[in-house]
């Protein structure tokens, strides 16, 4: 999706956007005609961050937008606006600090998203670039955000494991980057017996991306959960829990439009992508409830349920992606429901080995209003996963813990040594927001993507 929403037309032409706070509010009605306090305060309109008023002018066309914003620089709070305003063309009045006017850009420009592949979508307001605005930092920013909710989004008949490497395979190519496509048998020849397995009953090839990029810098590995439907596999799920499974893939889309983000800043690093792309389905040659299954580090592993197949393919990109010994792995997955149990659809769950780098994201995640939360690693539960026949189970019989007993999972295929974040998310908006639509949403992008600006920042 473009950014046509967002304009260097000439803001002569354009009807003026009055952010206020509530504070600020009461002082700009009094410099106001009575026609206008009287009209503000029919309308209700009190300042609250995301609420907004359309003042008439003298003529009743549309003469001025008050928008309520919070305290500090803000995204949100111009989210509703593309779609809620009459088509035409606006601009903030008075000048605004260049992180204020970045993330009222940025704001402005997500509010406009609309899936549009399958329904033409309506136009909407468009904003004349707010002065001092890192137009470059907006512009990476929403066409990553764009990218998971376009592939988050897409039904998975049109969006299975070879329409998720060609995802890949055209931003590689946009950004001058080399990628690799494992694919079906291809796997098992080339040590990744887990995304075979997972993936060989699908009539869609099972496959591993493997893109890389840069030649300077920190070495940052991605590694995104690509399950692009899951139907349980032969513990089969009900049709409730099977319907949103299209989303599933939503780590790969994160892991790729941050990868993405990444190669359109120039950021000095040496960056790899790691996607293994799968559908769990059934039929006859599906892997099986309590089969043993030699991972590529060698650990075997029993399955004790084929619906925790995601935690199953990663476990083999993690391994491979430790081999180059890089300086930070980050794997994003919509693993576990527990994760949504403990923390809603909207808060991803952030595991990691490393205090002093979930220390930096946490923070990273709070300045970019793009929050996670630490759930610990808490090694005693390992024992959850203890099999009288493999070396672990890939799942526990409890049901307790359970996205900590999946991030313990992971953890033994992870060289301790190598700092790791394992990010659980739901990828997904159950309701719309401003700027937030129903349906396929990026977390933690933001915040993963400075977290990342500032290793390379540092090293350099």
């Amino acid at each position: 999706m473009s950014l046509d929403h967002l304009t260097s037309r000439a803001a002569g032409k354009a009807i003026p956007i009055t952010p206020v706070t509530a504070q600020q509010l009461k002082t700009w009605l009094k410099a106001q005609r009575k026609s206008v306090r009287k009209w503000v305060e029919g309308v209700g309109f009190d300042g609250k961050p995301g609420s907004h008023a359309l003042v008439p002018g003298n003529d009743g066309a549309p003469g001025r937008v008050l928008v309520g914003v919070g305290g500090k620089p803000d995204i949100w709070s111009y989210g509703a606006l593309p779609k809620a305003l009459p088509r035409g063309t606006y601009r903030i009045d008075g000048k605004l600090a260049p992180d204020s006017a970045t993330r009222a850009a940025l704001g402005w420009a997500l509010g406009g998203y609309a899936f549009a592949r399958y329904k033409k979508q309506p136009a909407v307001a468009r904003l004349v670039w707010p002065d001092g605005a890192d137009r470059a930092a907006v512009e990476g920013a929403a066409a990553a955000i764009f990218l998971v909710r376009d592939l988050v989004n897409t039904p998975a008949d049109d969006m299975g494991p070879a329409e998720l490497a060609a995802a890949a395979e055209a931003v590689a190519r946009a950004h001058d980057a080399k990628v690799k496509v494992t694919v079906g048998d291809k796997l098992l020849k080339d040590n990744y017996p887990l995304v075979h397995a997972v993936g060989r009953a699908s009539a869609r090839a099972p496959r591993l991306v493997d893109l890389r990029w840069g030649g300077r810098g920190p070495r940052i590995t991605l590694v995104g959960k690509g399950v692009c439907f899951d139907s349980g596999g032969l513990d089969l799920k009900p049709a409730q829990g099977m319907l949103l499974m299209k989303k599933d893939m939503g780590g790969a889309a994160h892991v790729l439009a941050l990868g993405q983000m990444i190669m359109a800043a120039e950021l000095p690093v040496r960056l790899r992508v790691l996607i293994p792309a799968v559908e769990n389905s059934v039929s006859g040659n599906a892997f099986h409830p309590l089969d043993v299954i030699r991972s590529r580090k060698g650990l075997t592993v029993e399955i004790g349920n084929t619906d925790a197949e995601g935690r199953l393919i990663l476990c083999d990109a993690l391994a491979e992606a430790c081999t180059d010994e890089p300086d930070l792995i980050v794997d994003c997955a919509t693993l576990t429901g527990a994760a949504r149990v403990a923390l809603g659809p909207d808060l991803p769950v952030m595991f990691s080995n490393h205090d002093g780098t979930a220390d930096a994201l946490l923070r990273c995640g709070l300045e970019e209003d793009d929050p996670l939360w630490r759930l610990p690693l808490h090694k005693p539960y390992r024992r959850m996963l203890d099999s009288k026949v493999a070396d672990i189970n890939n799942v526990s019989e409890s049901s307790f813990a359970g996205a900590i007993t999946a991030a313990l999972f992971l953890d033994e295929f992870v060289d301790p040594a190598i700092p790791w974040v394992h990010i659980d998310m739901m990828a997904w908006n159950p309701s719309a927001r401003p700027g937030r639509p129903e349906g396929g949403e990026a977390q933690g992008l933001r915040a993963l993507y400075a977290l990342i600006a500032e290793k390379a920042a540092s090293a350099g």
